[in-house]
């Protein structure tokens, strides 16, 4: 298929979404071509710095692919990475191309708005004869097993938790609750607390507590999280954003606690239950929670929000309401996946419907063997297969720990084998490296709050 004027060779198409373009596919075909040089910094919280060296045509004739080129790879680092600050050495009208995009009214403003928030510092793109140095700073959290540990994990549907002591579990429980569609915070709070008291009455103390939460945590401070989509700005300011160490002062006094992403958290789960590092972790459900463990084992404090990330290099791809922009991970990985090929497939969807009650009718079919339900399924594996050879090339990665209730029952197994299939057809040898794997179902249901709990370090 050509696109931009660079043919992308594809030799696996979704067969329920013919029009898809792995961007993948895009980048190393736009790459064949490319010589003048070009290098993206990325500037985040710590003075941390992500360098990025790559090439773009330069030419008025692949001036349209030179821009969609950096327009996407810009968007994935930052969403991958996390920043407040984008360098750009090597080209004056990528310079222009990009800082026009991230400003007010241009057609990245979002990102740059929710980048703003995040690190509470203004958005920028600057041009540079030369990008500043890399610097990381990755941490070394979790695996302490020592002591009366709590691990608590905040989902969108139900919270768990777990009393850990000198690494073995000793309690579990889930309670359904509502975070996403109550606006006051006073909710989340007294949630959070009962859930800790809870564990604590099955040990003797509480020595530490660890917190896995979808969102984004800086200095274990709630900066976005969809948990609490509904309470106002205002009270989001005052009973948020140190929500979890409120909860755990006034519940236990001063103990260490570490707030975590859910998706990095549960690249933990998998590193300790695996005994393996390098590990993403990719949890399919109301979005696409992703998180890293390096080869060092540490966690390396990027947003991995790659649910807002480019995938899909389709001009004619959903958008995210969210966002607005279109190709994005969420539409591809999570309940909005299922949801978006159903119809396709000729599957009905009661539109009255909430989108879990959606993707539970799509698994119901899947389980009595409905041939359309397997079409989804197999979908969403080529979309994996192809998308896992692109994250590949940015993480370096090795396992990829696969969970989330799409990733649940036979629908998931579907997925696993056509996403080996591709991997292994175009993408040998990435295919090599990468080792997709569903952990069993006990790491499924309670693994998230147990590695939570193995968060902090006790003093």
């Amino acid at each position: 298929m050509n696109f931009l004027g660079i043919e992308v060779p594809v030799k696996n198409v979704p067969e329920l979404d013919p029009g898809f373009i792995p961007l993948g596919k895009f980048f190393s075909a736009f790459l064949e071509g490319a010589e003048q040089p070009l290098d993206i910094a990325i500037e985040r919280a710590g003075g941390e710095v992500a360098v990025y060296r790559t090439r773009i045509h330069g030419t008025d004739e692949y001036a349209a692919a030179d821009s969609y080129y950096v327009d996407r790879l810009v968007k994935f680092l930052l969403w991958m990475k996390g920043g407040f600050r984008v360098y750009i050495s090597g080209s004056d009208a990528v310079y222009e191309a990009v800082r026009g995009a991230y400003r007010a009214g241009g057609s990245r403003e979002f990102d740059a708005d929710f980048m703003a928030n995040v690190y509470e510092r203004p958005f920028e793109v600057v041009k540079c004869g030369a990008v500043p140095a890399e610097y990381s700073n990755p941490q070394a959290v979790g695996r302490h097993l020592d002591g009366c540990r709590i691990g608590f994990d905040a989902g969108g549907s139900d919270r768990k938790v777990s009393a850990v002591i000198d690494g073995e579990s000793v309690f579990s429980e889930e309670v359904v609750w509502y975070p996403k569609v109550t606006e006051d915070p006073d909710y989340h709070y007294e949630g959070i607390v009962s859930a800790l008291r809870s564990a604590a009455e099955h040990m003797p103390r509480v020595d530490a507590v660890g917190v896995s939460s979808a969102g984004i945590y800086i200095n274990n401070r709630t900066m976005v999280a969809s948990l609490f989509l509904k309470v106002p700005q205002e009270l989001f300011d005052a009973k948020v954003k140190d929500i979890y160490i409120r909860a755990v002062r006034d519940t236990f006094g001063d103990v260490p606690v570490v707030v975590a992403n859910d998706g990095d958290v549960s690249a933990l789960a998998g590193a300790m239950s695996l005994g393996e590092n390098n590990i993403l972790g990719i949890a399919m459900g109301t979005s696409e929670a992703v998180g890293y463990v390096d080869g060092s084992g540490n966690v390396t404090g990027w947003l991995n929000e790659l649910a807002f990330a480019p995938v899909d290099a389709n001009p004619e791809a959903m958008a995210d309401e969210w966002s607005g922009d279109i190709g994005c991970g969420v539409k591809y990985f999570s309940q909005d996946g299922v949801i978006k090929l159903a119809p396709r497939a000729g599957i009905e969807l009661n539109e009255a419907d909430a989108p879990a009650q959606k993707l539970k009718a799509v698994q119901a079919l899947m389980e009595a063997g409905d041939p359309r339900a397997e079409a989804v399924y197999r979908s969403i594996g080529v979309y994996l297969g192809h998308t896992l050879a692109f994250y590949h090339g940015f993480y370096g990665l090795k396992h990829v720990l696969l969970l989330g209730r799409v990733m649940s029952g036979r629908g998931g197994d579907i997925i696993l084998e056509k996403c080996r299939q591709v991997l292994a057809c175009e993408y040998p040898e990435a295919a090599r490296e990468i080792v997709p794997t569903l952990p069993d179902e006990k790491a499924r249901r309670v693994g998230q709050s147990v590695a939570a709990a193995s968060l902090p370090e006790i003093n």
